[in-house]
């Protein structure tokens, strides 16, 4: 059954430019659209999110997502908003990250299945492998003026830029690859809808002239807009750089405080956005959360949802799990259940020092892993009187002055976390 995918993608703000006629020509039969991603790295990250989801509701809607990796196109490096090239990479390398992203994908879309609508992924370093320049520039390159690419506003900001050294003609040909690939799965796959940032307007523009001139057909072009957050600062970037898909780049429970810590105004755009809840669901939870912010329900259905599509729902209550260790009620056993890098994560800036393994086989008086060894007071009377106050634990556990430390302890074997009060922590670390 095919359901009205622009109509739903307009109440989600997903919808930048719709070519005349895409909408009528969608809601007529199944229809075939893609999308292109980067294979520069073996994981995509949150950028990437808003056209897997255009992806993933075009296939809900009753039509067939093609999910196109640049193998051929990331070998010469898209001048849209960018001021270099990229670096080349070689044959086994694209072929390793288009598997990797196929895997990434396939939490978003239905690959598998028999349904007529099932997404398909491919590479354009197929088809373009074989190409030979002089055949590219008879067959494909002759159709299109060099007064029409340079019209472009990806051309025209690369190359007016001040802080550009121009562009190189490899960069110059990018429309042109794109352009032929979407004549290639045109004619190929019955493809006749490119979607993407609208920041790829020219590109995929280029694609239905090539169409409409090489291929007598007509293609259409919808974007998106592209996502900023509402204090200036780029989205999908955190401290640490990209928020990537990969738990191995970012851990789930990194992923999912940085949706939590979206602000209000963000978190209304986002779970539009990257969710499927429905509009009334959606409506309802935007209401609670303007009756009580301060809960921040929005935030947290959001970070709820989005962890459990891209990682799994134990990587969320594993998350969340982490999450009350610094602000809510946790235990000894909470601490002990963090795998390193969650615990790493949690603990990120929080003051350590190193210890070795013998210097707690026997036991370490509380006192000197206070001070002495330890250094998270002074000196052992202020150690102490803390220990009096009854204001030190260890792992969560309040401990008096004559508690010890020993190998019991240690988190993954490796980690004890001291703390004085209630937010006040220093980590021991096995050397």
């Amino acid at each position: 059954m095919i359901t009205n995918f622009v109509e739903e993608l307009t109440w989600r703000g997903m919808i930048h430019t719709v070519m005349p006629g895409a909408e009528v020509h969608l809601m007529e039969s199944m229809r075939s659209a893609y999308v292109g991603f980067d294979p520069t790295a073996d994981s995509l990250h949150i950028g990437n999110l808003v056209p897997i989801m255009l992806l993933a509701h075009y296939q809900r809607c009753g039509h067939k997502p093609v999910a196109l990796v640049g193998g051929a196109t990331g070998m010469i490096g898209d001048p849209s908003g960018k001021s270099n090239e990229r670096n080349l990479l070689d044959e086994k390398t694209l072929r390793h990250n288009q598997d990797a992203i196929k895997n990434q994908l396939a939490h978003f879309l239905d690959f598998e299945s028999d349904a007529e609508n099932a997404a398909i992924l491919v590479n354009n370093y197929d088809w373009m492998k074989d190409f030979s320049f002089l055949e590219f520039i008879r067959d494909v390159g002759k159709h299109i003026t060099v007064n029409y690419m340079m019209a472009k506003d990806s051309v025209k900001n690369r190359i007016s830029s001040e802080s550009s050294e121009g562009m190189s003609f490899t960069e110059f040909t990018y429309q042109l690859v794109q352009g032929y690939d979407f004549l290639h799965l045109y004619k190929n796959n019955n493809c006749s809808i490119q979607m993407g940032g609208s920041d790829q307007w020219g590109n995929i523009t280029t694609g239905t002239e090539l169409i409409r001139r090489v291929g007598s057909g007509k293609g259409f072009a919808i974007t998106c807009p592209l996502i900023t957050k509402s204090d200036g600062s780029k989205f999908g970037k955190s401290e640490g750089g990209n928020v990537w898909l990969d738990a191995n780049r970012t851990s789930p429970y990194k992923f999912y405080q940085y949706w939590l810590n979206s602000s209000d105004e963000d978190a209304e755009k986002y779970i539009k956005i990257f969710t499927f809840l429905t509009e009334e669901a959606i409506n309802t939870l935007i209401k609670e959360h303007q009756e009580a912010p301060h809960l921040r329900s929005l935030q947290k259905r959001l970070a709820e949802e989005i962890t459990t599509m891209v990682h799994s729902k134990d990587d969320l209550d594993n998350a969340i799990k982490a999450s009350t260790i610094l602000f809510g009620k946790s235990t000894s056993d909470d601490l002990k259940d963090l795998n390193e890098q969650t615990f790493l994560d949690v603990f990120d800036g929080v003051p350590q020092t190193e210890i070795t393994q013998s210097d707690i086989e026997n036991g370490l008086d509380i006192i000197a892993a206070l001070a002495e060894k330890g250094g998270f007071f002074k000196s052992n009377g202020e150690a102490r009187r803390a220990l009096k106050e009854n204001s030190i634990s260890v792992n969560k556990t309040k401990v008096k002055a004559d508690y010890e430390i020993t190998t019991q302890d240690l988190i993954n074997n490796k980690f004890v976390l001291l703390q004085r009060g209630k937010k006040n922590y220093f980590v021991l670390r096995i050397a």
